[in-house]
């Protein structure tokens, strides 16, 4: 399953990904003019009058021809994808994984068990109030599946350049970091001298 994603995103059969890629941006793009119900129903009543019109036309050729026809969508029939217990449960404990950890995260996060990862949190929200305005969820879901059959094959392509970008940027995040260690460092407060030793009594 993974290798078949891959393939996709890397456009290693241009027309299977080419449809895939048209059909999501265009049912997406739907979605601005009719509800997800209506756009599901249509879709699903597409691939069925096709469906249904392909069937019948080989049963026709069999009945007039007086042969066996094989089914048009045997192989898509045969496809064993039925889960057997081991992969169920090996499905349900990687969601079940997924779920805690983000609501682990989000405690954490809400909190305020790490301050700078809070202030970090705070800014993706205040940032997301701005695109919220300024676009919509489908918007952005459009944007997401033209990004995700794009920039990988990109950086395909470009792989070498990019990855001197990539590094030229750590680089400048690291030495952004340690600046503000140093500047943070030289700005604390010296600390107390240690109040000097009382002089003892002399006893009489």
């Amino acid at each position: 399953m993974a290798s078949k994603v891959v393939d996709l995103l890397y456009w290693r059969e241009v027309r299977k990904t080419g449809l895939v890629f048209t059909g999501m941006v265009v049912g997406l793009a739907c979605l601005f003019q009719v509800s997800v119900i209506s756009l599901l129903s249509n879709l699903a009543l597409g691939l069925m009058t096709f469906t249904l019109t392909l069937r019948l036309f080989y049963k026709a050729m069999e009945l007039v021809r007086f042969c066996d026809r094989e089914h048009p969508f045997q192989s898509y029939l045969d496809e064993d994808s039925t889960l057997t217990d081991e992969d169920t449960i090996r499905v349900v404990e990687k969601i079940v994984l997924l779920i805690a950890t983000l609501i682990t995260e989000l405690k954490r996060l809400f909190f305020i068990d790490s301050i700078m990862d809070s202030l970090k949190f705070i800014g993706l929200l205040y940032l997301l109030t701005y695109v919220g305005v300024q676009t919509n969820g489908l918007t952005l879901m459009i944007s997401g599946v033209i990004c995700v059959f794009s920039l990988p094959l990109a950086y395909k392509l470009q792989q070498e350049r990019i990855d001197k970008l990539i590094n030229a940027v750590k680089l400048l995040v690291d030495k952004s970091k340690e600046l503000i260690e140093i500047v943070a460092t030289l700005a604390k407060p010296a600390p107390p001298p240690a109040p000097a030793p009382k002089p003892k009594l002399k006893s009489k």
